[in-house]
């Protein structure tokens, strides 16, 4: 039995976030994105108001809340400022392969650390020559003695630059491809770990991206996420786990410019009446608001997956590529809507359109996820219908052929049905031989 009804606690959660993200976030997006700084007060601001951290299990101080309460907050927050809210996120992205690993001592020495004091967890895979392709991995780990070393670079890196805490991909063999990647957790601020400077974007600016470089670090063995062989395996896991928030993302920015454009549509008088009483405005609206709509359900789906247990690398993909394709229809249609008002930078479509453009491409592009989509449908998915070449049909035949009982062939090239006890030596319609008929 279904039900999206959201628990009393969700609900109050739910609040929660919307109240931070207007009081706290909303003020002040544009001012950070505007001179491209990540607003380190605010942060802990999140912190100290719970909205931070909420996926750290009992056992390690933290609130132990679902996936479904992540998504839930994360919506509100991203309605604000999907810049901001991707950083006070980035914490649930660091820590989620050392929630999910086997290192029950590393969870205990680092995860009680982030719940109690103010620390930030960065997550790290990608370089300045990889991205979705995991298995390319070329920083380099090599084992010696007691320690592991770490060279290379990673790039792209959400926090990379303001983060006390790294969840680093490597790979201790790169021609081995997936077989060879492993992690670890770094500190900032051990020997020859740096941060380059904040990558320039043309989005999410309030949110912190940078380089980090790793010159002979030397990681204790006891900081091992996943060694050569299972890192692979935990990226993905942490993706299933994450994307699902990427689609969160989405649905906040997108809910954000259909309420902003159905608040002009009223206000916006054209030939003597409000926009908002004209079919093509109406209709512009209508599909903006399913569009939400769907997207918030399939971010859900996910979340609600994740939590039961359930393996929900599908249903995440599924969500972040339609989520975030979603919302680069809604803002395009609210800009529209908006029309030159929308295109400048006094009103928040352009700001919104900016930054929700980066969910097609992180934890991920489109064509990433349209991959796994498409080998599920292709591989593992099981049809309810039998093939065509056994499909069953009925068609109008000679009333003494059907009385005789004869037998029923089907061509596999065509569909054309012929009754005989045997096929004919050529299909009448495709022309192909008897074999390509088939007895159904």
């Amino acid at each position: 039995m279904l039900d999206f009804t959201l628990t009393p606690e969700q609900l109050s959660l739910q609040k929660k976030a919307r109240e931070f993200a207007l009081k706290e976030i909303l003020p002040v997006a544009w001012y950070y994105d505007e001179i491209h700084e990540t607003p380190m007060h605010l942060l802990r601001k999140a912190f100290d108001a719970g909205i931070m951290n909420g996926d750290i299990p009992v056992e390690y101080g933290g609130p132990g809340a679902g996936l479904l309460d992540g998504v839930i907050v994360t919506e509100e927050l991203a309605a604000a400022c999907p810049g901001l809210a991707t950083s006070i996120f980035d914490n649930s992205l660091g820590m989620e392969p050392l929630i999910l690993s086997s290192n029950d001592a590393l969870k205990e020495k680092y995860l009680p650390k982030i719940a109690k004091d103010f620390k930030l967890i960065c997550f790290a895979t990608s370089e300045p020559t990889m991205g979705s392709d995991v298995s390319g991995i070329r920083c380099e780990a090599r084992e010696e003695g007691d320690h592991w070393v770490l060279n290379g670079t990673k790039y792209w890196i959400t926090n990379g630059g303001i983060a006390d805490y790294m969840s680093v991909f490597a790979t201790a063999d790169a021609e081995s491809k997936h077989q060879g990647i492993c992690a670890f957790i770094v500190e900032r601020d051990w020997d020859g770990v740096s941060s380059g400077k904040t990558i320039q974007k043309i989005g999410q600016r309030a949110s912190n991206t940078s380089s980090l470089n790793f010159k002979n670090v030397k990681v204790p063995k006891e900081n091992v996420l996943a060694a050569p062989g299972d890192g692979f395996v935990l990226a993905m896991k942490t993706f299933g786990r994450t994307r699902p928030a990427i689609g969160a993302f989405a649905v906040g920015a997108a809910r954000s410019a259909m309420e902003f454009a159905i608040d002009y549509a009223k206000r916006r008088r054209t030939f003597g009446a409000p926009i908002a009483n004209y079919q093509a405005i109406q209709f512009k609206i209508a599909e903006m608001f399913q569009k939400v709509e769907t997207a918030r359900l399939l971010v859900w789906k996910a979340a609600w997956e994740a939590d039961q247990g359930l393996d929900p690398t599908l249903t995440a993909s599924l969500a972040k590529m339609y989520s975030s394709e979603m919302a680069q229809e809604v803002l395009g249609e609210a800009l529209q809507i908006l029309a030159g008002y929308g295109y400048t930078k006094w009103f928040p479509i352009e700001k919104l359109m900016r930054d929700t453009r980066l969910f097609k491409i992180y934890e991920g592009t489109s064509e990433i996820q349209r991959i796994i989509i498409s080998g599920f449908a292709l591989g593992t998915y099981e049809p309810a219908m039998p093939p065509l070449e056994d499909l069953p049909m009925q068609r109008e035949v000679d009333p003494e052929e059907k009385a005789s009982g004869q037998a029923v062939w089907r061509c596999r090239m065509c569909g054309y049905v012929h009754h005989g006890e045997e096929p004919p030596d050529e299909c009448p319609s495709c022309f192909f031989p008897k074999t390509a008929f088939k007895k159904v």
